[in-house]
């Protein structure tokens, strides 16, 4: 749940920031003809869909467990972050893209650089707070993880959905600036159009990237290595368990993890033995890590674990 709280934190933040800087960029971008502008402004309207969309991503993922589905809901989190993903690609770079060639092959001199300039910079200082409050709550989930293994690592897209999406803003925010300058100096104002297109190069870019990692966490994914290890070494610590032969993790959601055991117990243990085992187990699991919501047990030999393992190699 802390992680939750986090995520929320990083998304109102990019709420409001991404609302106020829409609006913003919209009527500049009227008053003074930029093309760039407007693929800026519309960039941010997606964006603040994309924040609304992953809010709801997460009240839908805290649902509890019910007959129908009976692992909980989280991986709905998962469901809207890909989503997210595609309305980036579909609507924001798309649009950035045609808006470009449209200025490249029709184009028109903005006016009033004064105003867009004004925007850009108010922009960037809006963007600039939000990408830092995804940044120190990214920081803090990845440890001592690189950027990019904290990211391939991460259960929780939420929040480097939302360091992407922003990150991508000033990089588009910085090409607008160029292209509108470079449009007035020049005078060449399709150069406004080509930084459109830049920007959305760089959506689609981003685009492909976050529908990547929710993809695989959409499909599935197991818990982190150091995760695995704990729940073995707890396990194999029981005086009833001979050997762990094989466990299978998965992430349901940034919070919930399944876990299947194949254990071998020791000979001279009876069922009731077997039975006080399992839910010995059960509870020392649960009581040291929250986010294990399922735990089964398969009572199995050595040597039909690895008859098994040979079959799913082939």
């Amino acid at each position: 749940m802390a992680a939750h709280s986090g995520s929320r934190k990083v998304i109102y933040a990019a709420l409001a920031g991404n609302f106020l800087i829409a609006v913003t960029k919209f009527i500049a971008a009227a008053w003074t003809g930029s093309s760039a502008m407007l693929s800026e402004g519309v960039h941010s309207l997606v964006d603040t869909g994309n924040g609304a969309l992953l809010l709801y991503g997460l009240n839908r993922a805290a649902r509890p467990p019910d007959l129908t589905h009976p692992f909980g809901h989280g991986r709905e989190l998962y469901f809207w972050s890909f989503i997210v993903a595609l309305l980036v690609f579909a609507i924001g770079a798309g649009a950035s893209l045609y808006e470009g060639v449209t200025h490249v092959i029709t184009p028109h001199p903005a006016t009033n650089l004064t105003a867009n300039y004004f925007v850009l910079g108010l922009s960037a200082l809006f963007e600039g707070y939000s990408w830092g409050v995804a940044l120190k709550e990214f920081k803090v989930a990845k440890g001592s993880l690189s950027y990019f293994a904290a990211v391939r690592q991460s259960k929780d897209p939420s929040v480097f959905t939302v360091l992407f999406e922003d990150t991508a803003a000033l990089l588009g925010l910085l090409i607008a600036f160029i292209g509108i300058t470079a449009a007035a100096y020049f005078e060449r104002p399709e150069l406004d159009g080509v930084a459109s297109i830049l920007i959305g190069v760089i959506l689609a870019a981003t685009a492909m990237l976050l529908a990547r990692e929710s993809k695989a966490l959409l499909i599935g994914e197991a818990a982190l290595p150091h995760v695995q290890e704990e729940i073995r070494a707890a396990v194999e610590g029981d005086p009833d368990v001979e050997r762990v032969n094989g466990m299978t993790t998965v992430h349901l959601g940034p919070d919930q993890i399944v876990v299947a055991l194949s254990l071998e117990f020791k000979d001279d243990r009876s069922t009731g033995d077997i039975e006080d085992c399992v839910e010995r187990i059960e509870a020392r699991l649960k009581k040291r890590r929250s986010d294990i919501v399922s735990i089964f047990v398969k009572p199995q030999t050595s040597a039909a674990w690895r008859e098994r393992r040979a079959k799913l190699v082939e």
